[in-house]
């Protein structure tokens, strides 16, 4: 009977305990309401419905969803200062650091990406991804021997780790490990044997030895799998630059702005080609047109056509 009495004649809540109830049902609505919205591909309300709830209640798992849509949008920086805020959170969460430190990549900021990555690593050693990410660091320090080590303990953890092979060969390359480079791109397309990536350095590979035949054939096979495939237009076209098949590469360079009008390192390639050829005037065109679709290349190019035949390098007036 005592129990019966006790049920029945509970209290009310406390105005205080009724608010926080409150507080809780509306907190829920939104996380989930931002849930569906983001299922649905709805970024805009997701975001409105995330960061109501987190005014309500400081919560990790909807920072992280919030975190998510921030970087699918680009707002890199509000991405960050909520994943900066989980890590304070919940410091032993690896995964908080694995997104980080691709955050920071994003960013461009190698060194907090060495940090993130890092962490991982000490919370959890066997973290093939934690070392991959380290090495993906490092290469962005252009620190090429120690992104093959972290690169190497990826693959030792994980074998079919196709990601870390392919940046390990792009590394060997670099420190002119041809044969080396080689065994990881074969892995690679033993896996996929269309695979443009670990083609595009194959043929880089068969350029840097003089195996000139194989490697346009490399980046002839790749524009014909992929036709949007930017990189094999330009490997191709500046292969042919250099054997001085001028008209070659024109030509191709037509086939690729004709794909892509907004294709800027074409234009300039094109322009090198075309000067080397002669056509001073429809040299210049096509540098202004680049230039103008990438303003970046004033400082890269230098106002300069580099890398031609015999190591000259030829003002783009051709002074």
């Amino acid at each position: 009977m005592g129990f019966f009495k006790s049920f029945f004649s509970s209290k009310p809540a406390s105005p205080e305990e009724e608010k926080q109830k409150n507080i809780q049902k509306n907190f829920e609505i939104f996380k989930y309401d931002g849930m569906r919205a983001q299922r649905m591909g709805r970024a805009d309300y997701a975001v409105k419905c995330f960061t109501s709830a987190l005014e309500l209640q400081e919560d990790f798992e909807t920072m992280g969803y919030l975190a998510q849509i921030y970087i699918q949008t680009g707002d890199l920086d509000e991405a960050r200062r909520l994943l900066d805020r989980m890590v304070q959170m919940e410091p032993d969460h690896t995964a908080t650091y694995l997104t980080l430190a691709n955050l920071c990549y994003m960013q461009e900021d190698y060194p907090a990406m060495v940090e993130a990555a890092k962490k991982a690593i000490d919370l959890e050693e066997g973290n093939a991804m934690a070392h991959y990410l380290l090495g993906k660091a490092v290469n962005g320090q252009e620190d090429n021997l120690m992104c093959v080590a972290h690169l190497t303990k990826a693959i030792v953890l994980q074998d079919d780790f196709m990601e870390a092979r392919l940046l390990r060969a792009e590394a060997l390359i670099k420190m002119q490990q041809y044969k080396e480079a080689m065994e990881d791109i074969n892995a690679i397309l033993a896996q996929d044997a269309d695979d443009e990536s670990a083609l595009l350095l194959r043929g880089k590979i068969k350029e840097a030895t003089g195996n000139v035949e194989e490697a346009e054939a490399d980046y002839r096979n790749i524009t014909e799998l992929n036709p949007f495939n930017e990189q094999a237009f330009l490997y191709l076209g500046q292969l042919y630059i250099t054997q001085k098949k001028l008209t070659e590469a024109i030509a191709l360079f037509d086939e690729a702005i004709d794909i892509n009008p907004n294709f800027a390192q074409a234009y300039h390639e094109r322009g090198r080609a075309k000067l080397l050829n002669g056509d001073k005037e429809d040299s210049v065109e096509d540098l202004k047109k680049g230039l103008e679709l990438n303003p970046k290349e004033v400082q890269e190019f230098n106002g300069q056509y580099g890398n031609q035949p015999g190591g000259s390098s030829t003002n783009v007036l051709g002074l």
